[in-house]
């Protein structure tokens, strides 16, 4: 006897982000996050706004940072890389794969208010974090108010 997994919902989730890929005029949609449109896959993001940056979290367990590309240009933050596919010798003992494989893709808007020039990128324990700092001119500052 085998165990199956039940969804209820997967074949509408499957054909909901197809429909998104199908029907998607651009790589972003209007609300800023991303679509499929040029990507296998799509990693899960974490986006976090501190005083003085934010802070892209990118879960890409498997993937090398050297194999990740990552570009910021008119106000787009662009972050792709490919996860490679199971080797052909390796593939015949599997029994299950669900983990996603092939070339991912995830845009982002960035406001202007980022100093485009001290973007950094680092990667620990499969987690990708990309740092992009505020620019000194734009970040808020207490006005204390004398009496």
């Amino acid at each position: 006897m085998s165990i199956v997994r039940q969804q209820p919902y997967g074949l509408l989730s499957e054909l909901q982000r197809e429909m998104e890929r199908l029907f998607s005029a651009s790589p972003l949609r209007e609300d800023g996050a991303a679509s499929l449109a040029g990507g296998d896959w799509l990693p899960a993001v974490d986006v976090r706004e501190e005083a003085d940056r934010y802070v892209v979290y990118v879960d890409l367990p498997g993937v090398k940072p050297d194999a990740v590309d990552i570009n910021l240009e008119q106000g787009v933050l662009t972050i792709s890389g490919e996860r490679p596919a199971i080797p052909a010798d390796e593939a015949a003992g599997f029994r299950r794969v669900e983990r996603a494989r092939g070339r991912f893709v995830r845009r982002f808007s960035v406001p202007e208010s980022v100093d485009v020039e001290q973007v950094a990128a680092s990667a620990q324990d499969g987690v990708l974090q990309v740092s992009i700092p505020k620019l000194a001119r734009v970040m808020a500052r207490r006005i204390p108010v004398s009496a």
